[in-house]
């Protein structure tokens, strides 16, 4: 097999993974800083609002066919809300926020 014919069998398995979407705190703060609610977002989605509530928490993660259009929506909130798009470095977690851990 040629390199070549390797290359684009590494590529078509790379295209055919889903994008990853951002940490779930950076999710919640796209959210915020565009003004919305997670019943927005929900309603946008098609799902109910606590899966959105999961998600920002990072219990659980949206799949087809709602991962799409919640990276769609994530996707033009980062270019709105550059600021809000960048991950926190250092960013409390809850056990150094004073719980016994």
């Amino acid at each position: 097999m040629s390199d070549s014919d390797r290359s684009q069998r590494v590529d078509a398995l790379l295209n055919g993974l889903p994008e990853a979407l951002p940490p779930p705190h950076v999710c919640a703060k796209l959210r915020l800083a565009a003004g919305l609610t997670q019943q927005d977002v929900a309603d946008a989605v098609g799902v109910k609002r606590v899966a959105v509530t999961r998600w920002e928490l990072g219990q659980t993660s949206p799949r087809r066919p709602h991962r799409e259009g919640y990276l769609r929506l994530l996707k033009g909130l980062a270019e709105r809300f550059p600021e809000a798009a960048r991950a926190d470095e250092g960013m409390p977690t809850p056990t150094s926020e004073g719980g016994s851990g």
